[in-house]
């Protein structure tokens, strides 16, 4: 089950002085422009207001909290005790310095200490830093932080493989390139078998 609270959005994320949809469409506007086309002409007129839906959904991650997606967890185990985890995660995110998207996979595995979290709920943790500006190298960071501090299990880890737009598209165009961050806390910090056998799983 999903519980969640709709709009509350995580301390620090909610942009300030949020323009409205009338200025951002303004905005895509004035971007045609600049471009070199006519935002006026035929095959133009709409595309501001879509443009803006898009941003609605590819950067929704600012109106949700990660941690109220974890919150709910579940005691009986049955005795279970050896790592929980999650390989090929879909990412979809932008670059925080050109708004070009990168794409790839996410891996996230976790040491249960005395409870453990619903699987879907990993994946959107994922999902919701994956919707808000990034790099890769913070994004890997949050979602590994952010299952540390709710779940307190006695380990994480986190790998991201994916590829940058920024890269592939524009600047030295290399479409073949893929960036892999990898993050580790607890028993996957200080035990390399157990850390080894996460990259194993992940296929690396």
């Amino acid at each position: 089950m999903d519980a969640v609270i709709k709009g509350k959005a995580e301390p620090g994320t909610e942009p300030h002085n949020r323009p409205s949809r009338d200025e951002a469409e303004d905005a895509v506007r004035t971007l045609i422009a600049w471009a070199g086309d006519d935002p006026r002409r035929e095959g133009l007129i709409d595309t501001p207001g879509r443009v803006v839906d898009a941003y609605e959904e590819w950067f929704k991650g600012y109106r949700e909290d990660p941690r109220e997606y974890l919150s709910r967890t579940f005691d009986d185990v049955k005795g279970y005790d050896d790592i929980v985890m999650l390989r090929d995660i879909d990412v979809e995110s932008h670059c925080e310095h050109h708004m070009a998207p990168f794409l790839g996979k996410a891996f996230v595995a976790y040491m249960p200490l005395d409870n453990v979290v619903g699987i879907s709920k990993l994946a959107r943790v994922v999902e919701i830093y994956a919707k808000r500006l990034q790099t890769q190298e913070t994004m890997t960071s949050q979602i590994l932080t952010s299952i540390q501090e709710v779940l307190k299990p006695q380990g994480v880890a986190v790998m991201i493989d994916a590829k940058h737009e920024c890269m592939t598209t524009r600047g030295v165009h290399h479409p073949n390139v893929s960036t892999i961050t990898t993050q580790f806390s607890g028993v996957f910090k200080s035990d390399k078998e157990l850390r080894e056998r996460f990259l194993r799983l992940a296929g690396r």
